[in-house]
Order: structure tokens, then sequence, then C-alpha cells
């Protein structure tokens, strides 16, 4: 995108007057940061239409799928009342290309992981189930609430089932290979949906982002 441009109206997910969730692209930052020089992030553009952002949850730079922010302070604090995402309250669903094949048709991971100011092992928990069952990679959804940084990366790297094409927690064989059969150099990890009770209006509100185009074409070429 353009310095000068905005965001489709069809990317807009929800809204109210506490709370913004669109639907982020891969390779798109949501605030300064890590990425490539010079790329603004998410923020920025949404900013000019609705000033006074702040992100409740945030996506890697090749994650695609649901990003919430908060229209105002109050509403951050309703969020994150200890101020960091690991204080969220949500459910977090993502969907993923992992490598190899989970033992089970769905279970749960529970391999602590470090927070991220102390670095102390704290406990996370991961739920999955299979999708879909492909030669080397399986199409799994994951569900959490604790939010762990990299959470799910982590823990289907601690299963030996890293996803596919993860340059930090992958099998590299595995990533050349996958590569060279089908054309790809970036992991499919997608937050296909949101949920949280709404703090103000005490309703339960789930938010969904459809499946990207590019994932739905890595699963046709599977199926092949």
């Amino acid at each position: 995108m353009s310095q000068s441009a905005r965001i489709s109206a069809d990317r807009i997910l929800y809204q109210d007057e506490h709370f913004l969730a669109v639907h982020k692209l891969s390779g798109e930052l949501v605030v300064r940061g890590k990425g490539p020089v010079g790329k603004l992030p998410l923020l920025d553009f949404l900013k000019k239409d609705f000033p006074g952002l702040r992100p409740v949850n945030r996506l890697d730079f090749e994650t695609s799928g649901v990003v919430l922010f908060a229209r105002t302070k109050a509403a951050l604090a309703a969020m994150m009342p200890g101020g960091s995402e690991e204080d969220l309250h949500v459910r977090k669903t993502y969907c993923a290309l992992v490598s190899g094949a989970p033992p089970l048709s769905q279970g749960t991971i529970r391999t602590p992981l470090p927070a991220r100011a102390s670095k102390e092992l704290i406990p996370a928990e991961t739920k999955y189930r299979v999708l879909e069952r492909f030669d080397t990679v399986t199409f799994v959804e994951a569900e959490f609430t604790s939010g762990r940084h990299h959470q799910i990366r982590k823990h289907f790297q601690s299963v030996r089932c890293p996803l596919i094409l993860d340059p930090l927690y992958g099998n590299a064989k595995a990533n050349v290979a996958f590569t060279k059969a089908y054309k790809y150099r970036k992991f499919f990890l997608h937050a296909s949906r949101l949920s949280f009770l709404h703090p103000f209006t005490k309703q339960e509100v789930k938010i969904e982002a459809p499946l990207p185009r590019i994932f739905q074409e890595v699963l046709k070429k599977l199926e092949k």
C-alpha cells in the first residue's frame, strides 16, 4: 500500500465504539518494529480513519488473520488489565500447515513457554485438531487463550511437527523439499477466529477472517 492508501472496507471485520477488528494480510506489519525498512504498518493506515487506535493483539509479519484494536484507552485497559498481551482473556483460533503428522487427530500441547519479559517458564496450552492429512504435511486448527510469544510455532515444534517453511522453528530439510515441490517460501499460519466477552456490553463477540487465497491454493495443490 502507498502512504496515501487506505485499507479496503471488506477488510473491516468488526467495529463498534470501543473496538475495531481488521483482516491483516501476510506480509503486513501491525505496528512499527521488525519488518522491511520503509514499510508502513497497518496501524498507520487505520489511524487515518480511526484516530487513537491501540492494538489489542498482534500477529507476526508473515501471519494473516484477525487483529483487534481498541478505539479508546478505557477499552484497551478493559481488555488488558495487566497491561500486556499475555493478560488477554480472548480465545484465538488459527489454521496452520505443519510438517509431518501429529500422532492424534486431536489433542492438547502443554509445553511451558518463556514469558516475554522475565523469560521464566510459565504454563501454556494449545488445543488442536487435524483437519486434513497429506503425504508430508498436515492441515490443523489450533486454539488457545494463554497467548505466549510464538505459542503455536513453538508448541508444534515441541511435538516434532513444526510449521512447514518456518525459518525459526521449522525442519530445514522438510522446508527445502516443500519449497522445491510446491514453490512456496513462507509459512502458512492464519488467525481465523478471535472471540471474547465484550467488557462493556457483556456479550460474546466472535470475529472471523476467511482463509487467504494463497492458503486455499496450497491446499488444492496438496489434494492432487
